[in-house]
C-alpha cells in the first residue's frame, strides 16, 4: 500500500495502472481506523496497486477525485479504478477486505 497526496501522483497512478484501488481515510476517525485495517489486510493478500490518502493531508486530492469522477465523498471510502474510470465504491462499514477481494478479483 502506497501513500498518494496529490493529484498529479494520482493522475499518474491512474495512467500507470489498468486497475488500482484507492482509500480516502480519516487519521481522526474510528470507522476509518477499521476500513484501514480491512484495507491493509486485502492489500497484503493481494498482487495489485493499493494505495490511500489521509482526507486531513490531501483534502485537495480528495476533493478533486469526488468533482472530476462524480462519486459522492465520504470517508472511509474504498474506490476500484479501471482503465481510468470508477467502476465501485463502498464506503463506512462496507469497507471489508471480503467485498474488496470479490470487486478487485472481478476485473
Amino acid at each position: 500500500m502506497q501513500k498518494v497526496n496529490t493529484t498529479d501522483e494520482f493522475t499518474a497512478l491512474l495512467n500507470e495502472h489498468s486497475k488500482l484501488f484507492l482509500l480516502k481515510n480519516s487519521t481522526t476517525c474510528p470507522v476509518s481506523h477499521e476500513a484501514y485495517k480491512e484495507f491493509s489486510k486485502f492489500a497484503e493478500e493481494q498482487e495489485g496497486a493499493f494505495f490511500y490518502l489521509n482526507v486531513q493531508e490531501a483534502r485537495p486530492l480528495s476533493n478533486d477525485i469526488a468533482e472530476q469522477f462524480e462519486v459522492k465523498h465520504e470517508s472511509p471510502q474504498a474506490i476500484l479504478f479501471s482503465e481510468g474510470q470508477v467502476v465501485w465504491n463502498a464506503s463506512h462499514w462496507n469497507v471489508t477486505a471480503t467485498a474488496l477481494k470479490a470487486e478487485w478479483q472481478k476485473l
